[in-house]
């Protein structure tokens, strides 16, 4: 049995404020329950519900010397959907109403964070084999593991593997003030090891120390290794490329289906979806106001309204996307300047514009149920959830070829018939004008292309169960190097 620690800030069902929560939520159910005990580690925030604080089961405390403090140190426990779970417990870090707060106190209670795991372990009757650590918030745990716990012979032997979810949040800050707070010496402090641009940098710790480096899909471990994508950090990832890995991340196939879905008008499978998703937009346009018009092209996107995401482009051409023959309906929050954006369009073109600017799951479910085609045309994505999640609906992305929309996202072939959507490469505003266009001509003009690319859309698998055979050949790569070499293709 190979024993695994998933260490992470945030966790779903518990604390979540991005798609590393519904990673780290996810994926442990789907490892094989026969070959891998995969076990999760998180702080216990004051801010996580009490239906789930009242279920953690105190194992024990200890102190540890934190900041030339003496610092308390709970150890609580509980299971979810057949994973088990640890949380480490300490008001003085975890209280307060959010997670996170400004980066200064981010950095120290992460760094205590990290500290505090590896403490942790010899207590809790559980020694892994791997600690697979997630984002800079974990980045530290690598470089403790190097260095004052190497003494203990429990440690000895402990693998480790560091997951880039967005390589932009570092975790930075003056040397000086990380040096005071983590308790490491001048040593690490050097620009093969945690320095970086004259700033203290948790991340790239976790990046020199861990065995192995992966990222959430095989096109932006490509992307990432070069200047525009690499957020200053390219040299290093180009150094360790052959200890990095890109895997898709997956969505939780139980949650995210329509033929099951309660919170959409008519559930429906890949087998029946024209009729009844044709029902599902119906209900839609009633709810938003539309016209009730099956044959209008509807538009959806579900997204944090930043420039990363594209929304800039879609500002520069916003007035042509919402042409007569379109419905858009717009779901999320972010910069002002796009929120209201979409607000005056909605007031300008209310029978058919739609801005709700807040953030709904289940509308979220309705859009991606309801809509013809989702549009996400991001800057960059390391994977990007939104499009597996209309892929899984029927409704057809249309996106950059970056990141994980490229390695996700199979661009419509019509002389083949082939693709799962419509893709563009280029960041360019009329571009992505285009070939919104171009799927509105396929939409109208060729019925039968759109409803097959539909179909084969609904029958990808991007759930959990590919993206856990991947993660346990890499488990098995690590504890075994001397087994059968991996395919190459799967190496970047």
């Amino acid at each position: 049995m190979k024993r695994v620690l998933l260490v992470a800030s945030e966790c779903v069902p518990f604390i979540k404020t991005g798609g590393l929560a519904d990673v780290v939520g996810s994926l442990p159910k789907y490892f094989d329950k026969t070959k891998y005990d995969v076990r999760v580690m998180l702080p216990k925030y004051l801010c996580i519900k009490e239906e789930y604080r009242s279920q953690m089961k105190y194992i024990t405390h200890f102190y540890t010397d934190f900041c030339f403090r003496n610092q308390y140190v709970g150890i609580l426990e509980m299971e979810y959907q057949g994973v088990h779970f640890y949380f480490i417990d300490s008001e003085f870090y975890f209280g307060g109403p959010w997670p996170y707060s400004n980066m200064y106190e981010d950095i120290e209670k992460f760094s205590f964070f990290s500290k505090a795991v590896l403490s942790s372990l010899p207590l809790i009757g559980f020694r892994p084999d791997i600690i697979h650590c997630n984002d800079w918030q974990t980045g530290l745990v690598s470089v403790y593991l190097n260095d004052s716990f190497q003494g203990d012979p429990f440690f000895r032997g402990i693998k480790t593997i560091f997951t880039i979810h967005n390589l932009k949040f570092q975790g930075t800050w003056a040397i000086d003030t990380i040096r005071y707070m983590t308790g490491l010496s001048d040593y690490y402090f050097t620009n093969d090891k945690l320095e970086s641009y004259n700033n203290g940098n948790l991340l790239k710790g976790g990046l020199v120390y861990s065995d192995i480096i992966t990222t959430v899909s095989k096109t932006y471990a490509e992307e990432i290794k070069t200047s525009f994508y690499g957020e200053g950090l390219d040299g290093l990832l180009r150094a360790r490329s052959n200890s990095l890995y890109g895997i898709v991340n997956g969505i939780d196939y139980s949650f995210y289906n329509p033929e099951t879905d309660p919170d959409i008008a008519v559930c429906y499978s890949s087998e029946d979806f024209v009729e009844k998703k044709a029902k599902n937009k119906a209900a839609l346009q009633r709810e938003l106001g539309f016209e009730e018009n099956p044959k209008a092209f509807m538009l959806g996107i579900v997204s944090r309204l930043t420039d990363q995401k594209g929304f800039d482009l879609i500002d520069c051409v916003m007035e042509q996307i919402c042409a007569e023959d379109v419905q858009l309906v717009v779901l999320g929050t972010g910069e002002r300047r796009y929120e209201d954006m979409f607000r005056y369009y909605a007031d300008k073109y209310s029978d058919r514009v739609s801005a709700n600017i807040y953030y709904s799951e289940p509308m979220s479910h309705k859009i991606y149920a309801s809509c013809d085609a989702f549009l996400m045309p991001s800057l960059f994505e390391p994977c990007g959830l939104s499009q597996l999640m209309s892929l899984r609906y029927g409704t057809l992305p249309i996106v950059r070829e970056t990141g994980g929309l490229r390695d996700t996202v199979e661009a419509y072939n019509e002389v083949d018939g082939s693709g799962t959507g419509f893709s563009f490469a280029n960041y360019n505003a009329h571009e992505m004008l285009s070939i919104i266009n171009y799927a509105k001509k396929v939409f109208y003009n060729d019925k039968a292309a759109w409803t097959t690319m539909q179909k084969r859309a609904m029958e990808k698998d991007f759930s959990w169960n590919s993206s856990a055979r991947e993660y346990e050949k890499l488990y098995d790569k690590l504890l075994d190097p001397s087994g059968d070499k991996e395919d190459e293709t799967n190496m970047l």
